[in-house]
Parts: structure tokens; C-alpha cells; sequence
């Protein structure tokens, strides 16, 4: 129901937005003299705009859903091959205890157990591709526990959540355009970004246990958060003593090292159970196919409502009231020009990571604004394609309080970006 009123709010907004721009610009003469609004011929072609980019997100929804079919076919076999093997099985003892006390309507030893933990490796390692078909495999996998198939159930809440929230070890993709416009040092976001992605992610599972009465004081889950939190200062210590170049090279040798492992793991635990790995591997991309082509009206129905809030002109007018505000209050509002970064991010990936590059070439690569931008970028994930895919490719309907916790997610990991920035950048 939330993306419901999100979803005709992003229409009813761009209509109203350009509407008065249009307004505004034959009666410029008179607001331009008793507010100092300025409008100009841009605004004229404002309904252009937005009918245009219905058409260019249609068209990049579909694209994404071609780039999905392969993707998805590849991995949902691998997946099935894993599965098959017992290594699934494996991965699911391995958090079994963890994920007994955060899914409690998750029975022991559940195939999605792993498909979960795999979900959150390839994330936190940076591996996109490898992310969203595994993470719809555990969807589809909690979705068979699901008492009512419309409605999201708890499970699937959180698991999406922790999804969205980001938790991100390596920020390759941000390093990587931030050394194809010069940064003297594209990793000198590293630390920023894992510290705010650490705060988003924290935010989500404490948003969401509240609302399912999860005690996260158990010792269980103490032991568990205590040695994630271990590892991540561990790879914060070791990274900031390497320069960028080294970086670079050890976390993409690193990340995929530990991928391409893990496949070999699932076939080698195959063939010692004697499996056809072969079959195993078709049953399992059949399902991938079927899956992303599924993904496509929501995708449409997501990317071009968000193409309409864009196009209006509504997301630079959030940016500027924000800044108003601020400024206003007395704070300092250096950031502002960050902000449709962090605004875009929760609606489109593609779209905050032009916003970002935007930034970086508009005020510096290395400045304050430019690297603000990159930390916010790599803070959380996108929350509502997420949503359009992950919930999507299950045909959930009703996602409850789904989109309230994900955006509370988005709003610690962004906010914890910007003071992180100033505290490392200003």
C-alpha cells in the first residue's frame, strides 16, 4: 500500500511542479518583482521533459530487466548446483544461530539461511551483479514460508531492509569513477563510506526489531554484531595503510577471489554427492529466466514515476528548500550541493551515481562537495528499485512497514555520510 501513495505521489508532484513552472514563466515579469523567482524558456518544456523521460525509463527498465535475464540465469543455476550440493545447507548452519534469533519465523537449517548470507557477502565485497540474483533467490526461498503470499512477511522485511541498508566493505564502483575523473586518491573514501554504510545498516536492524519485538540483547546476537563489527574495523585498518593503488588490487583480487571460491565449492560438494551437475545448473537458470522477465512491469511502474519526479524539477527543489532551511537555522550549508545525490539514492541507483559524477566534475573530484557526494553514494542501496525487484519477483503486494524502515535506513546512513564527510573532508 506504501508504494501505492509513494508511486501516484511521484506523478501527482511532477504534474503540480511543472504545471507551475509553466505558470510561472508568462507570469515571470510579476513573480520575478515580488519574489525574485526567475523562470525562462527551460520551464516551457518542462511536460516535454517529463513525457520524454517516461519513455527513456521505460526503455531503461527493460534494458536492466535484458541485463537481469543473463545474470539471473547464471547465478539462480549456480545457486541450484549450490543447493543440490548441500553447500547451501553449509552456509545456513554457519548463521544459523544469528539468523534463528533476527528471522525467528525461519525454520532451521533453511536453504535461505544461505542464500541470504551469500546475498550480504557479495554486497559488502562490492559484487552488484552477484548481489540481486542471490538476494532473489533467498526472496523466493522465504517466500515458500509465507503464510499470506501477497502480504510481505516479517522475514522478508528484514531481510530487505539489511538488503537496502547497504552494508559495503569494498566501494569499488566508487573508487573506480572516482579515479576515471583524477582523484589524487580514489580510495580516500573508504573509511567514510564504511563507517556511514556501517550506521545505516545498524539503523535498519534496530528500526526493524522494534517493530517485531526482536530483543537484540540476546547474547547470540551480541556475539554475532561484536564480531561484524571486529571484522569491519579489522579491514578499516588494514586498508587505510594502503595507497590506492594497492587497494585497488587487493580488494577486487580479494572480493572475487572469494566468489569465484565459493562456485568452485558448490561444485566440488556436487560431485560428492554425485549430482549431475550439468541438469542441476539448467533447472536452476530456467528459474533465473522466469524470474527476470517477471521483474519488468515493476520495474517500468518504479524507474518511470521516478523519471517524472526528476524531469518536474521537484528533486531541485527539494535540494533548494533544504538548503533554505539550513541556512536559516544557522548551520553550516556547504553540503547542499551533495544533497540530489543523497535525495536521488533511495530512488535510482543509475540516476545518484550521475548525480554524484555531476558533483565531481562540477566542483572537484577531490573537493569537499565532490568527495561528500562519493561517501553518500556509497552509504546505502537503492531503496526503492529494491523494493520494485525484490518484492516484484515474488508478487508481494501489501509490503507493510517495508518502505518506512528502509527509509529510516537511508536517512541515519546518509545523515551519518554528511557528518562523517565533514569530519573527514572539511
Amino acid at each position: 500500500m506504501a508504494l501505492n501513495y509513494i508511486w501516484i505521489g511521484f506523478f501527482l508532484i511532477g504534474f503540480a511542479v511543472a504545471l507551475c513552472r509553466v505558470i510561472g514563466y508568462y507570469f515571470r515579469h510579476y513573480f520575478e518583482q515580488t519574489f525574485g523567482w526567475v523562470f525562462d524558456k527551460a520551464d516551457l518544456s518542462v511536460f516535454s521533459d517529463i513525457v520524454n523521460s517516461t519513455f527513456t525509463m521505460a526503455e531503461a527498465s527493460v534494458n536492466i530487466a535484458i541485463y537481469l535475464i543473463g545474470v539471473m540465469t547464471l547465478w539462480l543455476g549456480l545457486m541450484k548446483i549450490g543447493e543440490m550440493g548441500g553447500a547451501v545447507n553449509v552456509l545456513s548452519r554457519i548463521v544459523g544461530p544469528f539468523f534463528s534469533k533476527l528471522f525467528p519465523e525461519l525454520p532451521k537449517n533453511h536453504p535461505a539461511g544461505g542464500s541470504m548470507l551469500m546475498n550480504f557477502s557479495a554486497n559488502m565485497l562490492g559484487l552488484d551483479n552477484a548481489a540481486t540474483p542471490l538476494g532473489l533467490k533467498a526472496m523466493h526461498e522465504l517466500q515458500t514460508i509465507n503464510p499470506s503470499k501477497d502480504t510481505a512477511s516479517n522475514s522478508q522485511i528484514m531481510f530487505l531492509v539489511l538488503n537496502t541498508s547497504g552494508l559495503t566493505l569494498i566501494p569499488i564502483s566508487v573508487m573506480a569513477l572516482r579515479a576515471a575523473e583524477g582523484a589524487v586518491n580514489p580510495s580516500d573514501i573508504f573509511l567514510p563510506i564504511l563507517i556511514a554504510t556501517y550506521f545505516s545498516t545498524l539503523a535498519g536492524l534496530i528500526v526493524v526489531s522494534i517493530y517485531q519485538r526482536i530483543n537484540l540483547f540476546q547474547p547470540i546476537i551480541l556475539t554475532y554484531l561484536i564480531g561484524i563489527t571486529a571484522i569491519i574495523v579489522g579491514v578499516m585498518y588494514y586498508f587505510n595503510g594502503l595507497s590506492q593503488e594497492q587497494a585497488g588490487i587487493i580488494s577486487s583480487l580479494v572480493g572475487n577471489f572469494i566468489l569465484f571460491s565459493i562456485i568452485i565449492g558448490f561444485i566440488v560438494l556436487a560431485l560428492r554427492r554425485r549430482i549431475n551437475i550439468y541438469d542441476s545448473f539448467i533447472d536452476g537458470a530456467k528459474e533465473g529466466f522466469e524470474v527476470a522477465i517477471k521483474i519488468i512491469p515493476f520495474l517500468v511502474a518504479m524507474l518511470v514515476a521516478i523519471g517524472v519526479f526528476r524531469a518536474s524539477g521537484a528533486m531541485d527543489i527539494m535540494v533548494s528548500s533544504i538548503g533554505s532551511v539550513f541556512g536559516f537555522l544557522g548551520f553550516n550549508t556547504d553540503f547542499v550541493p551533495a544533497l540530489p545525490t543523497a535525495l536521488m539514492k533511495p530512488l535510482s541507483g543509475s540516476g545518484a551515481r550521475g548525480m554524484m559524477v555531476e558533483a565531481m566534475q562540477t566542483y572537484g573530484v577531490d573537493s569537499f562537495v565532490g568527495r561528500l557526494a562519493s561517501t553518500i553514494q556509497g552509504s546505502t542501496e537503492t531503496t526503492f528499485y529494491t523494493l520494485a525487484v525484490y518484492y516484484g519477483a515474488v508478487s508481494i503486494k501489501n509490503t507493510r512497514y517495508t518502505v518506512t524502515c528502509g527509509l529510516i535506513a537511508d536517512f541515519f546512513g546518509i545523515l551519518a555520510a554528511i557528518v562523517v564527510g565533514y569530519i573527514f573532508f572539511y
